[in-house]
């Protein structure tokens, strides 16, 4: 499993609801097993630089790039891209699956 982490930050304030949501036009994306698009809590006493953070879980890198190529993801690029100031991301396998309520 691919673990798909993706932080954000926003130029103004003002644009923190578009921000948040175009990023939330990723979950209608089918092919994540889990995928999250929450407002960082910023309880961190070092560092709030983060607004934003999509985390995503995939089967596999297959999974990942059908999640790239699917029109939800070029909405939310088209939406976001323009109002962001940092995009980072991380892709990670993970080392053990997440236990299911």
């Amino acid at each position: 499993m691919i673990r798909h982490i993706v932080y954000f930050s926003v130029r103004s304030a003002d644009d923190r609801q578009r921000v948040l949501d175009g990023l939330r036009l990723l979950e209608a994306n089918p092919h994540a097993l889990l995928l999250e698009v929450e407002e960082n809590l910023k309880l961190d006493s070092l560092g709030n630089e983060v607004d934003f953070v999509v985390y995503g879980e995939f089967t596999d890198a297959a999974a990942l790039d059908a999640f790239k190529a699917h029109p939800s993801y070029e909405a939310s690029i088209a939406s976001v891209r323009p109002l962001r100031e940092l995009r980072m991301a991380a892709d990670v396998v993970a080392r053990r699956e997440r236990q299911s309520s």
